[in-house]
């Protein structure tokens, strides 16, 4: 593309690329000034009406005429390349301008102001950005913000995909359940694959404010699936303790789980951001916040004193006493408490989450549902009206396999993420009725499903390793005796079937 000349633009050098396109500077040779041209990926554009709603969005955003939103000059196509035209403008994106150790405080309130001040007027304008990240944020030579790509995540709408997928789409026709944007400045509800709208955006706003003052991300995990789930279910670490307490609580509420308990409106954050800005320039923002900072110190030596005397005299006591300790008693407490049946329960990984299969708040469909333990968050994997059941944890915490009853005794295995999301059918079984539930069970490699099946009618049942990758099924168990099998049909049909509703 070097040197060519698309439309009256000609190519200068490459910029940047991501997944959105290419990024070239280019000379307007009509106008004679300087261009920034992102050549459009064709598979995104392959689409007449996403196309079409696209370049509405983009072309809204380019009428905004807002100093803190990039200028777009043009959107149209030559020689088979679709391509928008649009402001040059010579600096470092965000996160190449946030040092090692973030931002001074100052600096940051100044950018963190003028992105607020972008998306309040897009707001306003009825446009949300969907994909608010460092990487499209400029920041040129005196201090000017430019907010990037409004409009460009209406292209990610819809691609195909494989059912393993974690931030795309199987619903073409809608923008409810679609996961778009970039997963670490993502809110949960985008990341559940629900409508975003300018709560969204304050969610992602304060994502990028979060990294502005720590140089490190609110959310992150060792892929895309991990890091949705953290943004779900997890809260980002503590801020430094040399934040001012204001600022720290105007991250947190942007950065709510639910979005009502967020900031509304941008226009908010913005005076928010505003006041924190002249407490900044007065000296009395760091002021407090070497108060507390001083505080935080000392009450951590107190406490570390504190414990200090407490381990001395604890142990001074088990020395004179050389007592044995009373064995704790141990007890049952609930993990879930809702009206109806719930069964099958199969622990994450880690311990503090439990899928289980729940009738409903209505008892008219078994689901597979996830909760985290000690919480009320509660999070719906399945929804089709046939019977779900027999979750099963994958080792690394990313799937939940689980059984959906078919016709004739049979059912289909299939695979879900944990965050939600598209379903994977991996194969069909047969399930017995001598044997009780639950019928899957992992490999330590998360490689092989062990199911219950048989090859055919006259085969007795037994136990295959199913292959998560290719569907493969391996026998790993012989047939049985025709006695050894009614033997155990006898004892078994008096094994207490899980999911009986107990008394409450």
């Amino acid at each position: 593309m070097i040197g060519k000349t698309i439309s009256h633009y000609k190519i200068l050098e490459r910029l940047g690329a991501g997944g959105m396109g290419v990024v070239y500077k280019a000379r307007d040779t009509h106008l004679g000034r300087l261009v920034a041209i992102k050549v459009l990926p064709p598979e995104r554009v392959a689409d007449p009406e996403r196309k079409r709603r696209f370049i509405q969005e983009a072309k809204a955003a380019g009428s905004l005429n807002h100093p803190n939103i990039i200028t777009i000059y043009d959107i149209t196509a030559d020689a088979g390349i679709d391509f928008i035209a649009m402001e040059y403008v010579p600096g470092k994106t965000l996160d190449q301008a946030t040092p090692r150790k973030g931002l001074p405080l100052n600096q940051a309130l100044k950018y963190g102001i003028q992105i607020a001040d972008a998306l309040s007027r897009a707001h306003s304008a009825g446009i949300i950005h969907r994909d608010l990240k460092p990487a499209n944020i400029m920041v040129d030579e005196h201090g000017l913000v430019k907010v990037l790509d409004f409009g460009l995540a209406k292209l990610a709408e819809w691609v195909e995909s494989d059912g393993l997928a974690p931030t795309e789409t199987l619903n073409k026709h809608t923008e409810e359940g679609t996961i778009i944007g970039t997963a670490a400045y993502m809110s949960p509800e985008q990341a559940q694959g629900k409508r975003a709208d300018a709560c969204s955006d304050i969610f992602s706003f304060g994502a990028v404010l979060y990294e502005m003052v720590t140089s490190r991300r609110a959310f992150q995990g060792d892929s895309k699936l991990s890091t949705l789930a953290a943004i779900i279910n997890q809260e980002p670490a503590p801020l430094p303790a040399e934040i001012p307490h204001d600022l720290e609580k105007l991250i947190t509420r942007c950065l709510r789980k639910d979005p009502e308990r967020r900031f509304q409106h941008m226009d908010d954050v913005k005076v928010a951001l505003e006041e924190l800005k002249e407490e900044s320039d007065s000296g009395r923002l760091l002021m407090a916040a070497s108060r507390a900072t001083q505080r935080w110190r000392f009450s951590h030596w107190a406490v570390a004193l504190g414990a200090g005397a407490l381990l001395a005299a604890a142990g001074l006591w088990l020395w004179r006493t050389r007592a044995e300790a009373p064995a704790v008693a141990f007890g049952a407490v609930p993990l879930t408490t809702y009206t109806g049946m719930e069964s099958q329960p199969s622990f994450s990984p880690d311990g503090n989450q439990v899928a289980f299969v729940w009738d409903g708040a209505q008892q008219d469909n078994f689901d597979i549902y996830i909760k985290q333990i000690g919480t009320e968050n509660l999070l719906r994997l399945t929804r089709d009206p046939a019977v779900d059941s027999s979750p099963a944890w994958s080792p690394d915490g990313r799937h939940v396999a689980f059984l959906r009853a078919l016709p004739g005794n049979r059912a289909g295995v299939f695979l879900v993420p944990t965050i939600g999301g598209p379903e994977c059918k991996l194969a069909e079984t047969c399930l017995p009725s001598f044997v009780p539930e639950p019928f899957l069970g992992w490999s330590p490699d998360g490689k092989w499903l062990a199911i219950t099946d048989r090859s055919s009618a006259e085969e007795p049942f037994g136990l295959f390793l199913l292959s998560i990758e290719t569907g493969e099924k391996r026998r790993l168990t012989s047939a049985a005796g025709q006695n050894a099998r009614r033997q155990r049909t006898r004892v078994l049909s008096q094994w207490p079937k899980p999911g009986f509703r107990s008394d409450r």
